[in-house]
């Protein structure tokens, strides 16, 4: 399991490229070349596509087909595999592709790279447009309608695989072992990589890789492949191509040993009780119920029916009109010196929820200016010795964020303010109700208003039925609750640690001093550029108050943080008349950890029996796997970032029930389980 709880923080180390006379791009630290100019796109057809049969099985593939690969590089065999996708008759297969890259290149070696192949121009410019952050960790992006996804994990490869494989869950169908030689970059084509492999791998998996190394060949039979050398391409004598034997037969290359059983752990997984992994996986879904029209249920709809799942979302009132329903929202992230699960996750949400809302934009689902702007924001800061330590380390990350100066800034924003800072060009503001209705507007995606307090129960054949306030009944094959504090109105869900804090924003005039603020400013609170000749500022802060009336003294009190952070508006903002001011007051839902709370909902009293050795030893580690609900998920507790954590939250869910490849780490997914909360109290012996 990858985590880096407090070390550094840093940006992965990108590629160092020497581009040749030729245009051929070199490693330096690898000393090699990602492909020789003229003969790169056919070696790839040929070791990797036409090694795995790649487009007589994608045709043959009903539902979803998964690729997995060690090197992306500079994406070429993602692109090709895209155009194969493309090039089969509808309707197509759901293509997911994973691809690790120890060393990612920078935005302009990929261009520069890509643009020799003219025949993937329209492939390779979606890819570049989407291209992510050098940020260590998982980067899901989606192409198609989200018909294609593609997984890039910024990762060392053994280290990936072994995070993916101790899932226990096999979802690759054909492996690209790429990457450089194994005599340039041995520290990659290792015994645990070809198990980690293995255990990852469908039944009838199959392996296509450019080298026939001895160490490589012995490697994958010693894991339970059946392993075929080839002829290579080019002047490479020969390749080798595989397919995983089995259970219970004998692989291997010429005279090979008894395979090592698929599945076994790397040693890395070993001392970790799986108590964040449900005992079954989920069958598979046609149908969901999503309670909650906020934008975790929006997000959460949004996400499952992406993958052709019927949803129908049931909400209590109308769209939007709890904590999502505020007039304009910040799409924030954190910055840190050192790695924490709450940084880590809260960079890796924000770059997928900016991609997500580039789409609705993109789309026409959502209007630049009436529904959102990204227009950057920039966060004020007082840490000195932050910004000087992240200011080199956020100059590798490529448009991921800035340390800029108090000048810098306020060109940035178009109104003087005194303090240096970050600068995040790509986020923006966007109107939370708009998000929400575009989200939900999708096809396959019903809406029930008006539905006022739900009960759900476990019906027959592991389906949920859920009964309105006004005694309608809905059935489906699962069930996400999305509904905030009131996830604890259910009575599978009563137990969880969730937290009322209540938050009112002020609708706050334009005038001359601020109708030229073009991009969003955070201090303590945030301000945001005009809406219909308003700004929106907030927010206060008030855990465990249940009250949602909006009140003078909230308004006193954002005006006065907003003048802190602006001493020229002061003078204006103190002669206003707090009375004559629109606002909104509403409830946010938070962990005790500030985390979301993401995943399949634990069945308690099965839970506390099985980890019951906790409470005499909370260092125990078991094998057992979690006794959940089945069907029955969660999504809430996004607190005041719900615009960035929800997207990558029902992305997470939806991957859970329809059995791909997750969107998240195992760490993130320990941190974000509903089943944490039962552990630490386990633990502590309050329970």
């Amino acid at each position: 399991m990858i985590q880096r709880d407090n070390q550094p923080w840093a940006p992965a180390a990108t590629a160092d490229i020497n581009w040749s006379a030729s245009e051929e791009p070199r490693a330096q630290q690898y000393d090699d070349v990602y492909y020789q100019r003229g003969q790169g796109l056919d070696e790839s057809l040929y070791t990797f596509l036409e090694g795995n049969r790649i487009a007589e099985r994608l045709g043959a593939s009903p539902e979803q087909f998964a690729i997995a690969e060690t090197g992306f590089g500079t994406g070429l065999n993602f692109l090709l595999t895209w155009a194969a996708w493309r090039a089969i008759p509808q309707p197509r297969p759901r293509l997911h592709f994973v691809s690790i890259e120890r060393h990612p290149l920078v935005h302009a070696d990929a261009a520069k790279a890509l643009s020799h192949w003219q025949a993937l121009t329209p492939l390779s410019e979606q890819l570049l447009s989407a291209w992510p952050p050098a940020l260590r960790g998982q980067h899901r992006l989606s192409f198609e309608e989200s018909a294609v996804t593609l997984d890039i994990w910024v990762e060392d490869a053994s280290a990936a695989l072994a995070d993916m494989a101790s899932f226990d869950r096999p979802w690759i169908d054909a492996w690209y072992l790429d990457g450089f030689a194994p005599a340039k970059n041995p520290d990659m084509w290792q015994p645990d990589l070809f198990r980690s492999v293995a255990a990852l791998s469908r039944r009838g998996a199959t392996v296509a890789t450019f080298t026939a190394a001895g160490s490589v060949r012995r490697g994958l039979a010693e894991a339970g492949f059946n392993v075929e050398k080839v002829a290579g391409f080019g002047h490479k004598r020969d390749s080798l191509r595989a397919v995983l034997a089995p259970p219970g037969a004998t692989s291997g290359e010429d005279s090979a040993s008894q395979p090592t059983p698929p599945g076994t752990p790397r040693a890395t997984t070993k001392g970790i009780t799986p108590w964040d992994i449900s005992q079954q996986p989920e069958p598979g879904i046609r149908t969901a119920i999503v309670i909650g029209a906020g934008l975790a249920g929006a997000s959460t709809a949004a996400a499952l029916a992406r993958r052709g799942i019927n949803v129908t979302v049931l909400e209590e009132h109308t769209v939007a009109s709890a904590a999502s329903g505020n007039a304009q929202g910040v799409i924030y992230t954190r910055l840190s010196r050192k790695h924490s699960a709450l940084t880590d996750f809260a960079l890796q949400s924000y770059t997928f929820a900016i991609a997500q809302y580039r789409r609705l934009f993109g789309a026409g689902a959502l209007k630049a200016g009436e529904d959102g702007q990204l227009c950057g924001y920039f966060q004020q800061s007082t840490a000195t010795e932050d910004m000087a330590y992240l200011t080199d380390k956020l100059a590798g990350t490529h448009r991921l964020a800035s340390v800029v100066s108090a000048e810098a800034a306020s060109e940035l924003l178009g109104i003087e303010q005194p303090m240096a800072g970050y600068w995040f060009p790509d986020s923006g503001w966007l109107h939370p109700p708009a998000v929400c209705e575009a989200m939900l507007s999708g096809a396959g995606i019903t809406v029930k208003s008006g539905c006022g307090q739900v009960t759900a129960s476990a019906g027959n054949v592991r389906r949920w039925q859920v009964e309105t306030g006004d005694k309608r009944i809905f059935e489906a094959d699962a069930l996400v609750l999305c509904g905030g504090v009131s996830t604890n109105q259910f009575a599978q869900a009563a137990w969880l640690p969730l937290q009322p804090i209540r938050g009112q924003t002020t609708q706050l005039p334009a005038a001359d001093q601020t109708r030229s603020l073009r991009s969003v400013m955070c201090h303590e609170g945030y301000i945001s550029p005009p809406r219909h000749g308003q700004h929106c500022i907030g927010a206060s802060f008030a855990p465990g108050n249940t009250d949602t009336t909006v009140t003078r003294d909230d308004h006193e009190y954002n005006l006065a943080t907003l003048a802190k952070a602006l001493p020229g508006l002061s003078q204006s903002l103190n002669q206003l008349d707090t009375a004559s001011l629109g606002g909104r007051a509403a409830l946010r839902c938070a962990s005790p950890d500030y985390l979301p709370v993401a995943g399949p909902l634990p069945d308690r009293t099965a839970f506390l029996e099985t980890y019951a050795g906790l409470r005499d030893n909370a260092k125990l580690v078991q094998t057992d796997k979690a006794p959940v609900i089945p069907g029955l998920f969660v999504n809430t507790a996004h607190g005041s970032r719900g615009l960035t954590s929800t997207p990558l939250c029902g992305e997470l869910i939806a991957s859970q029930l329809c059995g791909e490849p997750l969107p998240l780490g195992r760490h993130f997914h320990r941190n974000l389980a509903p089943a944490r909360f039962l552990v630490r109290d386990l633990k502590r012996n309050r329970c």
